[in-house]
């Protein structure tokens, strides 16, 4: 019995060093596998569909997909990339003289802003506004420059990864059936569990996904077409800033747009300002609202606490692909603690604590929500 337990906790050993080893080895080349994961499980209904009409060719249908992936998305994807980085470096360019200004001479700001109503009351913290400034426009203007300088290495990292995620997920279309099956199998997990893992990643994936492509993008259009009629330079870059930022839950496109309002402001623009109100403002904040609810629905099943702090933690730590990642692990989280309070609850004592006069369990069914053994 010794001699077993020390075999397999020799074994077990083992798998984890070489698994840690492999994953350090490859590191590198994780990010563009999970994308390659992500986006063949997206495409999965067009690789089956062409796959029925080919005869069962695998990979003649596989081909074909990631084909129409290069052409029906990445080529455009491409194009708008390049117009962004166009209008970011001329809004570079464009501004950095107003910063470089600002650093120079910091109370030129003061006489630009002498026709507002409330100038008497900042007059007083003058030197301390004219300090931050000067730190504002050299910190702003070190960003500008050092993102303009480091864009072709992100430039080339990017090719590359898209050309590895696009030759993995060649493999995933066509034996991405079995790798699941095997990883599934590897794990010491009930199926049901198994089960509810993949559905929640594949429903919060999904709506993610649609959440960011579909609102984003009109949201995006509809506020660079608003930056556009209000004379602002580089409507597609803002607009694109502003898709991304819609992810974002609570404040969204408005951290943009609403600087940029308040800015036309001060400026004197004011037919800007009211266009920019209506367009994003008015438009494009109801069209969220609007649009949300229906085509994320409830996929997700977190609390845009959740959503915010994982949008924003994911993209810290992953970059932009965070907008995806993030969520997802949070979605994750939850369904693992989830789980945990299932298994173990026979453990896991009572909870006594009244909440506006009823127990957790009476207010949580009260709510339409599960209830901590999980039980509706």
């Amino acid at each position: 019995m010794n001699r077993d337990y020390i075999n397999n906790g020799t074994l077990l050993a083992l798998v984890i060093l070489i698994s840690v080893i492999f994953l350090v080895m490859i590191r590198s080349f994780l990010m563009p596998l999970f994308m390659a994961g992500l986006f063949s499980a997206m495409a999965r209904p067009a690789y089956l569909w062409l796959n029925d009409r080919l005869g069962g060719r695998k990979m003649l249908a596989s081909v074909l997909t990631i084909v129409g992936i290069i052409i029906l998305i990445l080529a455009p994807l491409s194009l708008l990339i390049a117009v962004i980085t166009a209008q970011a470096i001329s809004v570079g360019q464009t501004v950095r003289p107003y910063i470089q200004e600002m650093i120079n001479e910091p109370r030129s700001f003061f006489h630009s802003v002498e026709q507002l109503p409330f100038y008497d009351q900042l007059i007083p913290y003058q030197t301390i506004i004219i300090e931050r400034l000067g730190q504002l426009a050299t910190t702003i203007s070190n960003f500008l420059i050092n993102s303009l300088s480091s864009f072709t290495l992100v430039t080339i990292n990017a090719i590359i990864g898209t050309i590895i995620m696009l030759y993995v997920m060649f493999f995933f279309f066509t034996m991405g059936d079995k790798l699941l099956a095997k990883i599934l199998y590897f794990l010491p997990l009930q199926d049901h569990d198994e089960q509810r893992l993949l559905s929640k990643f594949t429903s919060v994936t999904r709506a993610t996904i649609k959440g960011m492509v579909v609102i984003g993008a009109l949201q995006g259009a509809i506020c660079g077409f608003g930056f556009w009629l209000a004379g602002i330079e580089g409507p597609v870059f803002w607009g694109s800033l502003m898709a991304v930022c819609s992810v974002i839950p609570a404040f969204g496109t408005a951290i943009v747009w609403i600087p940029a309002t308040i800015i036309m402001g001060v400026s004197g623009k004011f037919a800007g300002v009211a266009i920019l109100i209506v367009c994003c403002g008015l438009i494009a904040g109801n069209l969220d609202n609007l649009l949300r609810p229906r085509l994320v629905g409830k996929d997700t099943q977190m609390h845009d606490l959740f959503v915010l702090f994982s949008t924003l933690g994911g993209i810290s730590m992953f970059g932009i692909l965070g907008i995806i990642i993030g969520p997802i692990i949070a979605a994750l989280f939850i369904t693992v603690w989830e789980m945990y309070g299932d298994v173990f609850k026979r453990f896991l004592p009572e909870v006594k604590m009244q909440i506006n006069g009823q127990n957790p369990s009476a207010a949580t069914a009260a709510n339409g929500t599960d209830t901590p053994d999980g039980e509706s």
